[in-house]
């Protein structure tokens, strides 16, 4: 390898989160700069700091194809991340960057890199772009070192993935075998609709599942406007959607309200949020749908307060009820309408999936996706933090709605404000899975893991860590490291349900996996504790 490798840092296309986050992206990228120099390599930085901006990231498409223009095609690339990035900031220079190309993120849940760094390797998986990766908390520990040096001296890095394993190395139960089969011929024959509120979502190339594969599961895209969702809201009445909070504070869940616009959550955002929990849910009536996504962090942020509290609110079974606009009927009664956060079409499929098998087998088919947003160990046992912003079910809080509260969305991301869906996950065992793209081919990664209940203090430090106003899973992935789940996971986002016992999840794993396999899907089994032969 030449000596001379090359950094680049891709960032938000918000200008308030770059600022916010810069400081610690740039005490990262002195880090990694450091490594690589004390291997005797050289390291430049491939873009400058923009004074005016304040500022060193790729901040947009059109500022990334100026970077790519002038970094030498064949020199090593490092793409540093310690925040959210937009991946297709970048993602047309690494489709032609000739030289090895590396992905790091600092083990941090502050802004947060891992997050980023999982969503870019998961688009470069799907566009069959090769890339290594690496992950570290301090930048000096030997995994990280080790890593580092062997790809400055050329080595490609492969790291541990033994834990997920192709289904056919398991026989499923007879009974799971024959209802998945039957589910997936069902889907296949009756097919579904899945409705898009305009499609892609800061960057997530990843999120957006090819039409051509998803017709083969006997799903398609129904795709619908935010406009028209905006448009919706405003034949909405405002006692309508008082209705909603009424309902809502009715059941015990409490809003976190304060005067001031800018900065607090207020009783006109909560309004406007109720309105588009009703034009939603209309709107999928009229186009058919069994489960729609709202693009959230772009487009409507301009004009509305965020989806956060629409998303939660429609993934719960009990839930508002909404009415057809003639007051005839009401649309999805008893039912979720599963919503998939950030229109991740994977995670669509994938709720869409799994609301049909847990209500077949008599579960609570609430679902929901977290960010992989970071972990640590406690008391011997490595605890993920998933965390989400805003879009999970009560059903799956401890206490329910009494267990849930509504806090303003950060002003630096939602100018128009919008409360979140903010609990604790109540413990519990899981089903976890990830649907993904990967060069052409539409794959699962599932496995089983438990939530766990943690003291009081300790939740509340990890929610200090990362994003204090959004809902917190505490996770165990049976079978799993840290490692191994950074190496194989194609994506920030991972989908969980959860089951009434550990017997009743691997239950469902199996019925799952058998669906999913029946309607195309190359199905991993990782990890262990999942009940398979």
């Amino acid at each position: 390898m030449a000596e001379t490798a090359i950094l680049i840092a891709n960032g938000d296309l918000r200008l308030s989160a770059n600022q916010t986050c810069w400081a610690a992206q740039n005490e990262v990228e002195q880090k990694v700069m450091e490594a690589v120099r004390g291997f005797g390599f050289q390291v430049d930085r491939g873009h400058p700091y923009d004074e005016a901006k304040q500022h060193g990231f790729i901040d947009s498409q059109k500022y990334g194809m100026e970077v790519f223009r002038n970094i030498p095609p064949a020199a090593p690339l490092i793409v540093v991340e310690a925040v959210w990035q937009y991946s297709h900031h970048l993602l047309h220079g690494l489709y032609t960057h000739q030289g090895p190309i590396l992905t790091v993120a600092n083990w941090s849940g502050q802004w947060p890199g891992l997050v980023g760094m999982l969503n870019l390797n998961a688009s470069m998986t799907k566009a069959g772009i090769p890339y290594s990766t690496l992950w570290s908390e301090t930048f000096d520990d030997e995994f990280f070192l080790n890593g580092l040096k062997r790809w400055l001296n050329g080595e490609k890095l492969v790291h541990d993935t033994a834990h997920a394993k192709p289904l056919g190395m398991y026989k499923l139960p007879k009974q799971a075998e024959e209802t998945g089969a039957q589910m997936a011929r069902e889907l296949y024959r009756n097919k579904s609709i899945m409705g898009i509120f305009d499609e892609g979502c800061m960057g997530m190339y990843n999120a957006i599942i090819p039409d051509e594969l998803l017709h083969k599961t006997g799903v398609f895209k129904e795709r619908l406007s935010q406009s028209a969702l905006y448009a919706e809201m405003q034949m909405v009445d405002d006692s309508e959607a008082q209705a909603v909070r009424d309902w809502l504070e009715s059941k015990g869940m409490k809003f976190k309200t304060g005067p001031v616009h800018e900065t607090d959550l207020t009783d006109a955002q909560i309004l406007d949020q109720c309105k588009m929990y009703i034009a939603a849910v209309r709107i999928a009536d009229d186009f058919g749908c069994d489960t729609i996504g709202i693009q959230y962090q772009q487009g409507l942020k301009d004009l509305a307060p965020a989806s956060d509290l629409v998303e939660g609110i429609l993934n719960n079974v009990d839930r508002p009820p909404v009415k057809s606009r003639d007051g005839g009927r009401v649309l999805y009664e008893g039912k979720a309408l599963p919503h998939f956060n950030e229109v991740d079409e994977c995670v669509g499929l994938d709720a869409l999936v799994t609301n049909r098998i847990w209500t077949k087998l008599g579960y609570d088919p609430e679902t929901t996706l977290h960010d992989v947003r970071y972990g640590e160990e406690y008391k011997g046992e490595y605890v993920w933090v998933f965390l989400i912003s805003g879009s999970a079910p009560p059903q799956h809080f401890i206490g329910g709605y009494a267990g849930t509260v509504s806090e303003r969305q950060p002003a630096m991301y939602f100018k128009m404000g919008g409360g979140t869906v903010k609990g604790i996950s109540k413990p519990g065992e899981i089903v976890w899975s990830r649907v993904y793209v990967d060069a052409g081919i539409l794959k699962v990664d599932m496995g089983r893991a438990k939530v766990v209940e943690l003291p009081a203090e300790e939740t509340e430090r990890r929610w200090q860590a990362t994003t204090p106003q959004w809902p917190i899973m505490h996770a165990v992935t049976y079978g799993v490291t840290r490692d191994q789940f950074m190496a194989q996971h194609k994506s920030n986002h991972i989908n969980v349900a959860y089951a009434p016992s550990a017997a009743d999840a691997n239950k469902a794993l199996a019925v799952k996996a058998a669906m999913l396999r029946d309607m195309g899907l190359e199905v991993n089994i990782c990890g262990t504790r999942h009940g398979l032969e």
